[in-house]
């Protein structure tokens, strides 16, 4: 067996990975000029930092798997919302706990370095920058979008008008405004899993006017033109995702049909599946559930060539969700049989990116919906049990709405202890996480509670319900006073 200094001594030689996040972040700046910008925001926040070109390509390189922590607080200040593993960085903790400050303390030369004096030092530090934006409300405290600003940059470079409906006059778009449309729909859907859409709609909608912007550019190769639709199609499901889960529903519909005309004009049948699955999950939401099975039965027809039966199961179960919305129980379990053979199917390399959500966790959230509009609380509170069980930390938004569905089945089916324990781990989740939806939930479980509000645990739980309505009262009208 190896010796722990073995381990420690292999531990660092781990070949480097090019951070290829970190590269995107830096956009069109040379190493140089980034590196001022690094040092003119340190001063912005009373840090200092000795950043120059050769750490910029470190960084780069994946030589430096993470930053100090001074750097880490000039990067969080430089782009507000992103965590160090969003940046491409290593989690703290995997190069920072007791294995890596074992090799730190046997190997001389790494206290010399100052990019590594801290592995001397093992401390485990939450994400407060977040948490601070998050809780203080307002879409420009909770996130800066720094990530995104190539594809406004892009935008310009590629148009010469002042007038946003002109098409630009001889501005070329290439792979990198590809590139930088691509990036800005994975970083929106990374910021919406662990914080939910409240705080960052307004602000993606910049961005999805830019990427459409381009679509009027100069695109010499087809395959980039096919890109850049297919990207700002992605765009605009994603915003109207974050409009969807805000509970701005109109203008969540206007975004759906825009990636839908975006998707035949383009011919992408993945594209317009996507669309019509979101279309189906926001009509089943809206009230209209009719609508919910037609879209959902669209989005099948469109999805059925692309050799992802997961896509097809998902599309299955919002066909069931407006089946449930018309009380059609057989139709639902039909639906409801068919997502599950599909999903027992397994994934496939032809699934969709934005599918990643897609896992058990998410088949028994939307089975124990399906159920509850039924009216079968006693079922929906079991698969609302497995569906938090089973759901991966980082989802913290959906572990915070199957935490709040499971609330409110537990207080449909009689549990008013059990229900208002689940509603308080759901406020406690809320200081990460801005919902409509699940703020919505956690109301309709307090109605269903206050008859029991004797009950300790239920007293608990809507007196603290009451104090976080109010502060959410006081941060909106703190946004209604700045904007």
């Amino acid at each position: 067996m190896a010796s722990p200094a073995a381990r420690s001594a292999s531990s660092r030689t781990v070949p480097a990975r090019p951070n290829t996040a970190f590269r995107q972040l830096r956009g069109r700046l040379s190493p140089g000029e980034f590196a001022a910008a690094v040092r003119r925001s340190a001063r912005e926040i009373g840090e200092q930092v000795s950043c120059d070109a050769r750490y910029v390509g470190r960084v780069e390189s994946g030589e430096i798997r993470c930053p100090n922590y001074a750097y880490e607080r000039v990067f969080r200040h430089m782009f507000p919302g992103l965590t160090l593993p969003d940046m491409g960085f290593a989690p703290r903790e995997a190069v920072r706990g007791r294995g890596a400050r074992t090799a730190a303390v046997s190997a001389a030369p790494l206290a010399t370095d100052p990019d590594h004096r801290d592995t001397r030092i093992q401390i485990c530090e939450e994400s407060d920058v977040l948490r601070r934006a998050f809780i203080t409300g307002g879409p420009a405290a909770a996130l800066g979008f720094a990530a995104l600003h190539p594809i406004e940059a892009a935008a310009a470079a590629a148009s010469d008008r002042v007038p946003p409906p002109r098409p630009p006059a001889g501005g070329r778009a290439g792979a990198a405004e590809a590139t930088a449309v691509e990036q800005a729909v994975r970083h929106i859907r990374l910021l919406d899993d662990r914080h939910g859409a409240e705080g960052i709609y307004h602000r993606a909608t910049q961005p999805l006017r830019a990427a459409y912007d381009l679509l009027e550019a100069d695109v010499r190769h087809r395959s980039v033109a096919d890109r850049l639709h297919t990207g700002a199609g992605e765009l605009a499901i994603s915003v109207g995702w974050l409009a969807h889960d805000s509970g701005r529903f109109d203008d969540a519909r206007s975004h759906y049909a825009e990636a839908l005309a975006t998707a035949r004009v383009c011919g992408d049948a993945a594209l317009e599946a996507h669309a019509f699955c979101n279309t189906a999950f926001l009509a089943r939401d809206a009230g209209r559930p009719r609508e919910a099975v037609r879209a959902a039965q669209a989005g099948q027809q469109a999805a059925k060539h692309l050799a992802s039966p997961r896509l097809l199961s998902l599309l299955a179960l919002r066909e069931a969700g407006g089946w449930a919305g018309l009380a059609d129980r057989s139709g639902c379990e039909q639906a409801l049989a068919r997502a599950e053979r599909l999903f027992a199917s397994g994934p496939r390399d032809s699934d969709p990116e934005w599918m990643t959500f897609y896992g058990e966790a998410e088949l028994a959230g939307l089975e124990a919906q399906c159920w509850s509009a039924l009216g079968d609380a006693g079922r929906a509170a079991e698969h609302a049990h497995r569906a938090v069980a089973l759901q991966d930390p980082h989802f913290t938004r959906n572990i915070a709405l199957f935490t709040a569905e499971l609330a409110a089945d537990l207080a449909a089916d009689g549990a008013p202890e059990e229900a208002a324990a689940a509603g308080l781990r759901v406020l406690a989740l809320l200081t990460q996480v801005r919902s409509a939806r699940i703020r919505t939930l956690l109301t309709t479980t307090a109605h269903t509670l206050r008859p029991h509000h004797t009950l300790p645990p239920v007293a608990d739980f809507l007196s603290r319900h009451a104090a976080a309505g109010a502060r959410d009262g006081e941060a909106a009208a703190q946004v209604v006073g700045v904007g």
